[in-house]
């Protein structure tokens, strides 16, 4: 495939293959044809390019990030692979997060997720102690300049055992509001939890804020802060979308228990987000032993009780996960082999695609016609081809014309690494 000589006007990429569900139709993998005139995807007309069955896909939504975390593991590396490892490493390396700091490593990540063929992207941003007064602008700033090549939504990552009425917490959820971001929680079970739920729920019904959590991010079985959030939403009739993220320790959970809380979050209409490689990377790990569980949560159980259920990257190059490089294809690849999706339905390609863009309320209308050109084009002409390579030869099309593809260079961010 070479697309340095693609047609500016109207053409016609002429027999792609196309999962069915993306265009509202039963069924797998279909050939067919899309017409784009003007930047914006149309019926078959102008002049033809032949594609062979390369397979086509709309531009990717990664909706649980860190984008002010990335790429610090040069300097701030995790010193034993678990999750307390890289808590504490990344609160001492939180000294170094000035604003120049986190603007450099954020447009780094923006440029590899660009070119990779993302075009939406939320990502949690670290509050506590003051850092919101520096990430929060700083984001807003790249919100403005990456306008129109990826759209960004952030959120606030603070732990609810310093959840308050007041005092920052409330000056935190004040500058959320002012950017039109997301109020989050980090939740684990702590004394009083349902209480410091019901506050937080009225806070950000207050102000008109939606919620995302973190969410038993552990194999503790007795963990089940995602059933008080369920039972919380259910007692408040919290209107506004509630986001769950990692949701691990369910699936360690005594089976008919994990079911009746599964039940709660449907009924709950709660929006999950699985992170399956961070979680790979993190849980079951015990040093001198093979781990014994894969971290990730009951994600077909959840959407055959039909809960909205993603996956996203969630770190990259950071303690908590010492690779990545924001590209979605990774992640639905190895969610696939994680999380056995195949021979599961063969609408799975919407957890990177439709789920979530209808999850954070994007306006993105896929491959529909008169939405804008925006595709990723794979010379894979099935699922087995797609995920067995790394498919570094994709093409990536926005308003119809191929984009640049070449990946930042890690140097980029040496001398940051340098001066921490």
């Amino acid at each position: 495939m070479d697309f340095k000589t693609l047609p500016t006007g109207r053409f016609t990429l002429r027999d792609v293959t196309v999962p069915a569900c993306l265009l509202g139709r039963d069924g797998g993998l279909i050939r067919t044809d899309i017409g784009v005139d003007g930047g914006k995807l149309a019926g078959p007309g102008g002049e033809d390019v032949p594609m062979h069955g390369a397979m086509v896909l709309p531009c990717f939504t990664d909706m649980h990030t860190h984008l002010d975390k990335g790429h610090i593991w040069p300097r701030a590396s995790n010193p034993d692979g678990t999750f307390d490892g890289a808590l504490s490493t990344v609160r001492a390396d939180h000294a170094n997060w000035s604003p120049e700091d986190v603007a450099a490593r954020m447009e780094f990540s923006l440029k590899s997720a660009y070119a990779h063929g993302t075009a939406r992207i939320r990502t949690h941003l670290d509050s506590v102690n003051g850092q919101y007064k520096r990430s929060w602008p700083v984001f807003a700033e790249k919100r403005d300049q990456w306008a129109g090549k990826i759209d960004l939504q952030a959120c606030s990552l603070m732990s609810c055992d310093r959840f308050s009425d007041a005092g920052e917490f409330l000056d935190i959820a004040t500058t959320v509001k002012e950017i039109g971001g997301v109020l989050g929680l980090v939740t684990y079970p702590v004394e009083g939890l349902k209480d410091i739920l019901l506050r937080f729920f009225d806070m950000a019904a207050r102000m008109d804020l939606s919620v995302d959590f973190h969410t038993d991010e552990t194999m503790d079985p007795t963990s089940e802060t995602l059933r008080v959030i369920a039972e919380v939403v259910l007692e408040t009739g919290f209107a506004a979308p509630v986001v769950v993220g990692h949701c691990c320790s369910v699936s360690t959970q005594e089976e008919a228990r994990a079911m009746d809380t599964l039940d709660l979050v449907a009924k709950a209409g709660l929006h999950v987000v699985s992170l399956p490689m961070c979680n790979l990377y993190l849980q079951d790990r015990v040093p001198g032993r093979t781990p014994r569980n894969r971290g990730v949560t009951l994600v077909h159980e959840m959407k055959d009780r039909g809960t909205r259920v993603s996956f996203a990257s969630d770190n990259t190059r950071d303690p908590f996960y010492a690779y990545g490089d924001l590209d979605m294809l990774e992640v639905l690849r190895q969610a696939t082999r994680i999380a056995h999706l195949d021979h599961t339905g063969e609408d799975w390609v919407n957890s990177v695609t439709a789920t979530p863009v209808a999850t954070c309320e994007w306006h993105a209308p896929g491959l529909s016609e008169g939405a804008p050109a925006d595709l990723v084009i794979f010379r894979a002409r099935e699922w087995t081809e797609l995920f067995a390579r790394p498919q570094s030869d994709r093409i990536v099309l926005r308003n119809g014309a191929a984009i640049d593809r070449t990946l930042p260079d890690y140097a980029e961010l040496d001398d940051l690494m340098r001066t921490a």
